[in-house]
């Protein structure tokens, strides 16, 4: 028996980490030969959130912009959403305003964590961890932090501290 059960979207550009970050989030192991997402995946995991179970559905958006157009079909209903930007590939991080616009432009109204991966890649980074706060702060997202799917950094804290914001809300 769950306490709630919550829809959770994570989208931003292909390539920025969303499958990864699923699989970590799911098994606790890096999976690095992932295909390209092609619509939609779903994933569930239960979490214990101060005493409570909590299921979330996981839903990982395609980042391909050709696939964009489903997106405000498939967020529907949902509770929260991690917004992710690959460290390493600046445009990945200029186009949050354009993922934002859709979810803010069907007025859906949830937490939205900020999310920048590859963080272990930090001599390959383009975008500082300074800019991914001011980004956060200026654009009313809930949150901001930085993970690493190879390494674990910081995975199970996103979901977490998002699910505790969705809780707060509810």
């Amino acid at each position: 028996m769950y306490s709630a059960t919550f829809k959770v979207v994570i989208f931003g550009d292909a390539g920025s980490g969303k499958t990864t970050l699923a699989k970590r989030f799911m098994t606790n192991s890096f999976v690095s030969n992932t295909t390209m997402t092609v619509g939609v995946d779903f994933e569930t995991k239960c979490l214990t959130i101060d005493g409570m179970r909590i299921k979330l559905l996981i839903w990982d958006f395609a980042g391909e912009e050709r696939f964009r157009f489903i997106f405000p079909h498939y967020i529907a209903g949902a509770k929260g959403g991690i917004l992710m930007y690959d460290v390493t590939d600046e445009s990945s991080f200029t186009h949050i305003n354009e993922w934002l616009s859709v979810v803010n432009g069907g007025r859906y109204k949830f937490p939205i964590l900020l999310l920048g991966s590859k963080a272990d890649l930090d001599s390959f980074r383009k975008v500082s961890y300074d800019e991914g706060i001011q980004t956060a702060k200026s654009m009313g997202l809930d949150l901001f932090l930085e993970c690493s799917s190879k390494t674990g950094e910081n995975v199970e804290k996103a979901f977490k501290i998002l699910t505790k914001l969705i809780l707060n809300r509810t």
